[in-house]
């Protein structure tokens, strides 16, 4: 009987990217859920392992979109169940703010590469893959490290890329994930307005992503399949 993963997508072309290929390498079937579309209403501790990706919106806006109090009813039912749980970026914020961490706007907007200073239990951890690896960033809220959990990493416009409760459950700022080889033209086009509006230049993101693409995805490859198998 195959392994099962869920991911909740927020926007088409923030998927599982390079991640994908090392669960169904694992054995894993996958399958999505889009936020806002599809019923949130499955067993939070039916899937092996569960992945909160990212997207445009932040955790404290549950009055305009409501359905991250979906999202965070369900973090919560899969944190109480101990089984498998990764978020990237909004996905990390909302493990965050169930775990009881604040979730706020930094003012600014980190876009683009950039390596990740480790911390060091962070270079002890699967983490330790992306060592001087340019990682893309996308996003502009951030989360406080919640209570009982590690502090991995940080950047100069961040001081919190990531953190880990137990084995389980990782949460990233950051896009490992990405496969920004193959599939970066949509996040430019998708995100064309938030780009325009931080005077970010589209151009400069795809040089970057031909520099860097192919030594992150086999760097990010192997921490996920690092994480998944100490996680299951």
């Amino acid at each position: 009987m195959s392994k099962t993963a869920v991911a909740i997508r927020h926007v088409h072309f923030e998927t599982l990217g390079t991640f994908e290929s090392v669960l169904t390498e694992a054995g894993y079937e996958v399958s999505y859920l889009d936020a806002g579309k599809d019923a949130l209403t499955i067993d939070a501790a039916a899937p092996d392992l569960l992945v909160m990706l990212g997207g445009p919106i932040g955790v404290y806006e549950t009055d305009t979109y409501p359905v991250l109090l979906d999202e965070l009813a369900l973090i919560r039912a899969r944190l109480a169940s101990g089984k498998p749980l990764l978020g990237i970026c909004l996905g990390a914020q909302l493990i965050a703010s169930a775990l009881g961490a604040k979730v706020a706007a930094t003012g600014i907007k980190e876009i683009g590469f950039s390596p990740l200073t480790l911390t060091e239990q962070g270079a002890l951890s699967p983490l330790r893959h992306l060592e001087g690896v340019p990682v893309l960033h996308w996003h502009g809220d951030a989360f406080a490290i919640p209570a009982g959990a590690v502090h991995f990493a940080s950047t100069s416009l961040c001081a919190t890329q990531a953190f880990a409760l137990g084995p389980s459950v990782l949460g990233l700022q950051f896009h490992p994930e990405a496969d920004t080889t193959h599939d970066l033209e949509p996040w430019l086009i998708g995100h064309a307005a938030e780009l325009a509006g931080a005077k970010i230049d589209p151009r400069a993101i795809r040089e970057d992503a031909r520099r860097y693409g192919p030594a992150l995805a086999n760097a990010a490859r192997a921490m996920f399949a690092e994480w998944l198998a100490a996680a299951t």
